[in-house]
């Protein structure tokens, strides 16, 4: 099997440090046993009110937990993890993908003529630089964020950075899936099943470390995976349809997979989108197809939506920490609630969890807009 081409004098990018949060518990420990276990995270919402609503499942923390304090804790922990002292954790920037305005960034302190003061203040309180980014870019913006910390590393722009994520299931967010009729009635996310209703919200919290391979040498980390490739590209077909050729997530795929120096039929496990809804399934479908050819129909494919549900902004991330997992423990996770092929999805879909130990994996994702973003991932 062909290695990785290094693509001139760039940096080779590794992942050392990781963490996640989800309604399997706190730690990747927690979830990396929910994904072994194949039982998907869903049951009825308590946070709040859900009596009005048409659905009232999701894949939620107990409790009440703040966002802040969420992220804060996954950011030490993948900090740690990745064996950073005080002193580089002070020279590291932050890129973090929220939603919105978070509830817990009002009444933080006011920062005349700076963006980003939600970002600034997670970055100060975890001891990292002051070099943030904000990303709210709809489903892809912790893949994108991910992306553009690796281009950064790999260009030698910096030694490291931590890209960290956060959605915590609210209320209005909910509302408005539901009144879209977007969330799935039957209470279960079927990516590329025949019968699949939709998707269902879920909390999701995330933290990775991208760094230089020399650097992580250089302090004597280990990495846990290469980060390999990233591809990005627009659709411009509809505001919130996908485009059914898959047009776009396809270029996506093939800018990852040349900018990695891999062929398709290296690819030994796809962490698709796989949002569970019937348009977007069949265009990552077609967009698989188009971007891997006979390949598509023979890799392992499956949706951690299905088991940790839709995160929104933080679902790449959490997703990307998924596929780590699969590769660094050698098991493939479970596209759970599958009923049944569908003529618009022909792909080997994994209906239970398998053992394996792919070298290289894709992970996939699309957002309202056009938006999409592939990334590509090898064992070290």
């Amino acid at each position: 099997m062909t290695e990785p081409r290094p693509t001139g004098d760039r940096a080779q990018v590794v992942v050392t440090g990781l963490s996640a949060v989800s309604a399997y518990g706190r730690g990747v420990a927690a979830l990396s046993a929910g994904l072994r276990s194949g039982r998907p995270a869903f049951a009825p919402v308590t946070r709040f009110d859900v009596s009005g609503r048409r659905v009232g499942v999701g894949a939620l923390l107990p409790g009440a937990p703040v966002l802040l304090d969420e992220l804060l804790a996954v950011v030490d922990e993948a900090a740690a993890s990745a064996g950073l002292s005080a002193a580089q954790r002070a020279t590291t920037g932050l890129l973090l993908a929220v939603h919105g305005e978070p509830d817990g960034a009002r009444g933080l302190p006011d920062r005349p003529g700076r963006t980003g003061a939600f970002t600034l203040t997670v970055a100060e309180k975890a001891g990292l630089s002051g070099a943030v980014r904000t990303y709210t870019s709809a489903c892809v913006a912790a893949s994108t964020a991910v992306a553009d910390a690796a281009a950064a590393v790999a260009a030698g722009d910096a030694d490291r950075l931590l890209v960290a994520a956060g959605y915590l299931v609210d209320p209005d967010q909910f509302a408005l899936f539901d009144a879209g009729r977007a969330l799935a009635a039957d209470g279960a996310v079927r990516p590329f099943s025949a019968g699949r209703k939709g998707l269902l919200l879920g909390d999701g919290v995330a933290a990775v470390v991208v760094e230089s391979a020399r650097a992580a040498s250089a302090r004597g980390a280990t990495p846990l995976v290469r980060l390999l490739g990233w591809g990005r590209a627009g659709d411009g077909y509809h505001v919130v349809q996908p485009r059914p050729d898959g047009a776009g997530l396809a270029r996506a795929i093939a800018s990852a997979l040349g900018r990695a120096g891999l062929a398709p039929e290296q690819i030994g496990y796809v962490n698709a989108h796989g949002s569970g809804t019937a348009q977007s399934d069949a265009a990552e479908s077609a967009a698989l197809l188009r971007a891997l050819g006979p390949h598509a129909s023979e890799v392992p494919i499956s949706s951690t939506k299905s088991l940790h549900g839709q995160a929104l902004e933080a679902s790449p991330l959490l997703e990307l920490v998924a596929t780590v997992l699969s590769l660094r423990e050698g098991f493939l996770p479970v596209n759970a609630g599958y009923l049944g092929p569908d003529p618009d999805c022909p792909l080997r879909v994994l209906t239970e969890t398998t053992a394996a130990a792919p070298a290289y994996a894709l992970s996939l994702n699309a957002a309202f807009g056009g938006a999409n973003t592939a990334l590509v991932v090898g064992a070290p």
